[in-house]
């Protein structure tokens, strides 16, 4: 299935709600330190805490160690590299516009922020993909977002693992 990375998340129910998401897609979820908040903070179990059980949520201490930790898990799985994919805004191709394979990676920054320009240039031009939106608006939820790729990710691979 697909990884979904939240790079540095900052506000606590966004990232409960993508744990709520990655449990019903069979996404896994990873997390880059630093995060914005604690994980047993209560707002965080209302959003989504209760269904972390059923998710795959992994913290990384950093970028770099995320990356690491990809690569040699399908190097152990006898699977090529992961293919990353930035959603950021001014992206150079919609994410509907992306051929998406299970193992792709979604990469998504923190909401206040976005994506480090080092992050950027390390995954280079093709990687970086958009979510369509009104001229002059600056950005949707994070969660949401999450919601908008993994789901548009899935349709395209018939929503493999879903119950009927």
């Amino acid at each position: 299935m697909f990884r979904v990375v939240l790079f540095e998340p900052e506000i606590p129910p966004n990232t409960g709600n993508v744990i709520r998401l990655c449990a019903n897609t069979g996404a896994e979820l990873h997390l880059v330190k630093p995060l914005g908040f604690d994980l047993e903070r209560p707002s965080l179990r209302r959003a989504g805490l209760d269904y972390r059980w059923m998710a795959q949520v992994h913290v990384h201490e950093g970028f770099a160690a995320c990356r690491a930790a990809l690569a040699v898990r399908a190097a152990e799985a006898g699977e090529p590299e992961p293919r990353w994919f930035a959603l950021e805004t001014g992206g150079t191709r919609r994410h509907d516009q992306i051929d998406y394979r299970p193992g792709d990676v979604l990469l998504f920054g923190p909401e206040t922020r976005g994506l480090p320009p080092a992050i950027l240039a390390e995954l280079g031009p093709d990687a970086l993909a958009s979510i369509p939106m009104r001229e002059g608006n600056r950005s949707l939820n994070l969660a949401n977002s999450v919601a908008l790729v993994v789901y548009e990710a899935w349709r395209q691979n018939d929503f493999r693992s879903a119950a009927p």
